[in-house]
């Protein structure tokens, strides 16, 4: 009961400060890429570079067929664009306090915000890629629906998820340093144990579960129901209880650990 109310005052503390929040989540978007020639402009580039290379491969070279009647590069680009903002938000998020450890050893700093900083510095590339997914989907002659709406729900819910998981993660790593390739060997399994370049009717029955308690697997699939399969998010109830299970798990586990081991960061970094 203490964790949720100690989660809920965060919530709370994060929704007062989002102005703070978004300037330093833009000043840390600008900072990947000061110094190179075309700036920001990496950001979007190497993924755009990155489904093209896709698109041709498998479209143009292997000739896929359609899944479910929907050209492969729409099927693919529907999941292989969230998963993109996971892996990343995930990653950044990791190494988030020990990149600002100035501000634990000589401020007085809500350092629980900076997870929360580089989640948001990989959103604003995510949101153009939605905009770029949706302009793919119009291309090819696939217009809008009111299932798009749902897209902010599921925003809202990966990101409930890499909080969780960030907590965890970016306290782990400044008492074992390890914990950034760990992380990183994990999301290289999960890339694929999710059913991103393959359907889940091509797997057996059997193991269907086993992919089905991967919380991404809600949100692949859920972009896909949005662009693809036209279904709501609650449509599938399992699926969702297992996502929001896992999530609060997270949030609760990664709340407790910030608060009690909070007090040594400074001690360590």
């Amino acid at each position: 009961m203490h964790q949720i109310v100690a989660l809920y005052r965060f919530i709370i503390d994060v929704l007062r400060n989002q102005k703070l929040i978004f300037e330093l989540a833009k000043k840390d978007f600008k900072t990947k890429f000061l110094g190179s020639y075309l700036g920001i402009l990496w950001a979007f580039v190497q993924p755009t570079i990155s489904i093209l290379i896709f698109w041709f491969v498998f479209q143009v070279g292997f000739k896929n067929t359609p899944v479910d009647n929907f050209p492969f590069i729409l099927w693919l680009a529907a999941a292989i664009i969230p998963w993109n903002f996971f892996a990343e938000s995930l990653q950044g998020a990791t190494h988030s306090i020990t990149e600002n450890s100035y501000l634990v050893k000589k401020v007085v700093f809500r350092i629980s915000i900076l997870p929360i900083v580089k989640i948001y510095s990989a959103l604003f590339v995510h949101l153009f890629f939605i905009v770029f997914l949706i302009v793919m989907y119009l291309l090819y002659g696939y217009m809008p629906t009111i299932y798009y709406l749902q897209i902010i729900y599921y925003l809202f819910a990966v990101m409930m998820l890499l909080l969780g998981l960030s907590w965890v993660t970016s306290t782990l790593v400044i008492f074992l340093k390890d914990t950034g390739q760990i992380v990183a060997m994990l999301l290289q399994f999960g890339f694929w144990l999710t059913p991103i370049f393959y359907s889940l009717k091509i797997v057996p029955e059997k193991y269907h579960f086993f992919i089905k308690i991967n919380p991404m697997y809600h949100i692949i699939e859920g972009y896909r129901d949005t662009f693809i399969y036209h279904k709501w998010f609650w449509e599938s109830p399992y699926v969702l209880i297992n996502f929001w299970i896992f999530t609060f798990f997270f949030l609760a586990l990664g709340s407790f650990m910030f608060k009690k081991l909070r007090p040594h960061f400074a001690d360590v970094l």
